[in-house]
């Protein structure tokens, strides 16, 4: 077996084999398979999923919601 030698071309961008792009070994169903053995999650209501997002903004930008009354450094 052949190890595939990408090149670098005079424009900055990787140039891959023909036959490398072309091999293929794994669909796009392998890989879902793979993430996802059980099949696709269950559904979830509206509600949980808004209070998930809420959830998601207050841990990333946690400094933002608690420093107070929201007055900036300057005033």
């Amino acid at each position: 077996m052949v190890i595939a030698e990408s090149r670098l071309t005079a424009q900055g961008q990787v140039s891959v084999p023909a036959d490398v792009r072309r091999a293929g070994k794994f669909s796009s169903e392998d890989i879902n398979k793979a993430l996802f053995p059980e099949g696709p999650l269950p559904p979830r209501s509206t509600e949980k999923m808004k209070a998930g997002i809420a959830r998601g903004m207050r841990r990333r930008y946690a400094r933002r919601y608690f420093q107070g009354s929201g007055a900036t450094a300057g005033s």
